[in-house]
């Protein structure tokens, strides 16, 4: 235990700390000697905290007349009246060397209930009449060097715990700045609040003037207001935890309220409440995104659902062999899940026209650089034109495998559209082919001839229109972009 206050103390730093050389200096008075010490006994060694007349800072606790003082039970203080006679203390480093004390009076220094030093005077020359008043002013000035002891290791460990405090503010004031979290604490009784910078940006309120609740209520959308002031009522008389949302009504920003009422009276009537606002607005827009998605994609999958019905009726129809049937349906059905994934990866926001025509044509070319020419400006279309194109460019594409330009590696498909409209808002698209077997006369109109009129009939003012020159089959589209 002594052990441990002595390390304790150590951290006192006795160099910036004149108070207990005084100590050392009245002692020394007291008994008009020449040398006063105030020793801390550490282990087998003393430690000179401070000094009055000598410059040693340490010592051999060996023999010690300061070690005797500090381990003798009841002993309220030591006189030695010449050391280098009295068998006990006459090897004691303090008798042998610096300061060649012969006369030694020490009264043992208390702290927390420790016996951990002494507070002595030592002369040169031995004395062997004591008064009692001098024992007792030395006692006494032992017992204050103890009460400082206490009073200064005490300071320290609130200066630390003050330290640590200014230390967990900054961090709370820094993560709430990182997180955008205003935070609030109102007197309800004066109705002042104290608020971070980040509160008053939320609210736009000047950053200077003291803020009052009445000044934050007014920037509250007043569509909101009742809303607030519920979920406060609530607090107040129920004691639970505040929570609400509202609008500012300068920016329209939605932020989200939470709090608790931290002071009460007697009476239970609420004194102080703290708490913090947070902006979730950019959550909100997401969260309603997410639900305009999910309606946009219940609305897609049922449309899709009753497109693939419609599509293996009419195949099974046109092709009633079961390996006829696959070999055609998988070849559309894949169409649409090509166009439907591409319009998940952009939150069904369109589809470019470029990528459109690689992913339904791209497949079935022979020689990708030589087999397909494009000529147009890229362009975005809407989710109902991508799916359509979609299915009549895979008609067209498989068509002209079968009979058409991409039946050989000499065949090439040319497609070119143009854009119309100011803004525009009408597209030309055609397709020719060219290099392929000739053409004879137009063929049977089939389930694939009807698909490649009927795939645009959700995009209103759209049209299809094939012809079968004898150098190839041409189409033109026209449709909308809007």
């Amino acid at each position: 235990m002594r052990h441990d206050t002595v390390n304790a103390l150590k951290t006192l730093d006795p160099s910036v700390d004149p108070d207990f050389t005084r100590l050392a200096r009245l002692a020394a008075r007291v008994f008009a000697a020449p040398v006063g010490l105030l020793a801390l006994l550490d282990d087998d060694r003393l430690w000179i905290y401070a000094r009055h007349g000598v410059g040693i800072e340490e010592a051999s606790a060996e023999n010690s007349m300061v070690a005797s003082t500090v381990m003798s039970q009841d002993l309220p203080h030591l006189v030695v009246s010449d050391a280098p006679g009295d068998v006990r203390f006459s090897t004691d480093a303090l008798v042998m060397g610096d300061p060649g004390a012969r006369f030694y009076a020490g009264a043992p220094v208390v702290v927390h209930g420790q016996k951990i030093g002494a507070l002595c005077v030592l002369s040169p020359e031995p004395r062997y009449t004591v008064e009692e008043g001098e024992l007792a002013e030395l006692a006494d000035l032992a017992r204050l060097a103890g009460s400082l002891f206490e009073l200064k290791d005490e300071a320290r460990v609130r200066a630390r715990m003050a330290a640590d405090l200014i230390k967990e503010e900054w961090r709370h004031a820094l993560t709430l700045e990182a997180g955008k979290v205003g935070s609030w604490v109102w007197d309800l009784r004066s109705g002042e609040i104290v608020s971070n910078d980040i509160l008053r940006q939320m609210f736009g309120l000047p950053a200077a003037n003291p803020l009052h609740i009445d000044e934050l209520m007014a920037t509250i959308d007043p569509g909101d207001v009742e809303a607030v002031n519920n979920a406060l009522g609530s607090t107040f008389e129920d004691g639970g935890d505040y929570s609400v949302e509202f609008r500012v009504a300068a920016t329209g920003r939605w932020l989200i309220g939470r709090g608790r009422v931290y002071q009460r009276d007697g009476a239970g009537k609420p004194l102080v409440m703290m708490g913090v606002n947070i902006d979730v607005t950019d959550a909100r827009a997401a969260a309603e995104q997410t639900r305009l998605l999910l309606r946009e994609l219940n609305h897609r999958v049922k449309n899709t659902l009753a497109m693939i019905q419609s599509l293996a009726r009419q195949t099974m129809r046109q092709k009633p062999d079961p390996q006829m049937f696959i070999d055609s349906f998988s070849g559309r059905l894949r169409t649409l899940s090509e166009a439907h994934a591409l319009l998940s990866e952009r939150d069904w926001s369109g589809i470019n026209l470029v990528e459109l025509i690689h992913s339904q044509i791209g497949p079935y070319l022979l020689n990708p650089l030589e087999q397909l020419v494009m000529i147009g400006e890229d362009v975005q279309l809407p989710p109902d034109h991508a799916l359509g194109l979609g299915l009549v460019l895979h008609e067209l594409a498989s068509n002209a495998v079968k009979y058409g330009a991409l039946s050989s590696a000499r065949g090439r498909v040319t497609i070119g559209w143009s854009l119309f409209g100011d803004p525009t808002s009408r597209i030309e698209f055609t397709w020719k082919e060219s290099g392929g077997p000739p053409v004879g006369q137009a063929p049977e109109a089939g389930f694939g001839m009807r698909l490649i009129h009927r795939s645009l009939d959700k995009v209103l003012d759209s049209s299809v229109s094939l012809s079968f020159p004898a150098d190839g089959v041409e189409a033109r589209i026209a449709m909308p972009l809007v």
